[in-house]
């Protein structure tokens, strides 16, 4: 697409947060290029959100629309269809959007089209210990967190609605988001593939992510994550891996190598073999912390991290183990399974 011919529109929706919605247009004044209109959809806040987005009406071309809580995808999609753009871009409400990132994505759409991207994630210096240890068990090579493919595997990374991008054409050929509250970002990605279209990591691109900010919300998070990918699986059978039974793997592999090491305790004759679980998953501990003090220049990031990475892994592997034996096994429907994961309209 000729550069000229591209019309970015933002669109954020969004559920309370006023201080997030707030520090987020901030960051977005800064633009080193400020071609592009702003599209906040408030989903329903008992709070309105019009009072936010009009302290920055003088800084951005900015537009504020109301509607009834439906959760994050139908809001994305009503979004969609107020903008006057063809080239959408989401972010949510607890992001920080660098000075450089519409400049970023201009240039990566200009010196190689693609109808769908998605960038980076990474935390800021001023976060709390617990924002950056969360920060790395989601977004690290050690774990199940991190890039979904890289610059190689141009049509099979996977954006996340946090900082993702989509052309219009692949809106009207899609419908956008489908009515998941969890999940809809991945199950976008596979129906744009199933369609034919590429989706590609900007590498620049990247934002500030603050996450959770508290581990029972981290947990409840994962969990959700974890149903989810059965139900994804259901959904786009191709694009199974042997790889996302990796989390619920090593929950299992975790007490098993507890048990052995409390029998080798008992049985000493037979300590060196019973220990050989416990003594790898103690090395894979050890690694999540050193990687991660050396990142974050932070012994208790370090620490924290392993504590933040056992809760990913526990609770996505259970949530995971759950739905596999809900639809695989009891054959139930996900959305009476779960019928918190989808909006009641689909």
């Amino acid at each position: 697409m000729n550069p000229i011919e591209l019309q970015l529109s933002i669109i954020v929706a969004v559920y309370e947060r006023q201080d997030e919605l707030t520090e987020l247009l901030s960051s977005l004044t800064k633009q080193s290029n400020s071609n592009f209109e702003m599209i906040i959809v408030d989903d329903g806040s008992k709070n309105k959100l019009d009072t936010v987005c009009a302290k920055f009406k003088d800084q951005l071309d900015i537009k504020y629309y109301y509607k009834s809580n439906s959760g994050p995808g139908k809001s994305r999609n009503y979004g969609m269809e107020k903008a006057n753009g063809n080239y959408f871009i989401f972010l949510d409400s607890d992001t920080i959007i660098p000075p450089n990132y519409i400049q970023s994505v201009y240039d990566e759409l200009t010196a190689h089209y693609v109808d769908a991207f998605g960038g980076p994630d990474d935390a800021d210096e001023s976060f709390n210990a617990y924002q950056k240890a969360i920060t790395f068990s989601m977004t690290s090579f050690l774990t199940t967190g991190g890039i979904r493919g890289g610059k190689k595997q141009v049509g099979k990374f996977q954006p996340r609605s946090f900082n993702m991008g989509i052309s219009r054409k692949a809106y009207e050929t899609t419908g956008g988001f489908a009515a998941m509250r969890i999940g809809e970002d991945p199950d976008l990605s596979m129906r744009l593939w199933e369609n034919g279209f590429e989706t590609r990591l900007f590498p620049d691109s990247k934002v500030i992510h603050k996450r959770r900010t508290s581990l029972k919300k981290f947990a409840k998070q994962v969990y959700q994550f974890g149903v989810a990918r059965p139900i994804l699986n259901q959904r786009h059978p191709a694009y199974v891996k042997p790889t996302f039974w990796f989390p619920s793997l090593f929950f299992l592999g975790t007490l098993f190598a507890w048990i052995t090491f409390v029998v080798g305790l008992f049985f000493q004759e037979y300590q060196t073999i019973l220990w050989i679980p416990f003594d790898l998953w103690l090395i894979y501990m050890m690694a999540i912390f050193v990687f991660s003090m050396l990142r974050f220049k932070s012994v208790k990031v370090g620490i924290l991290s392993m504590q933040t990475t056992l809760i990913q892994f526990f609770n996505y592997g259970y949530g995971f183990l759950e739905s596999q034996f809900k639809l695989n096994i009891l054959k139930q429907d996900p959305k009476k399974a779960f019928p918190t994961h989808f909006h009641v309209e689909d």
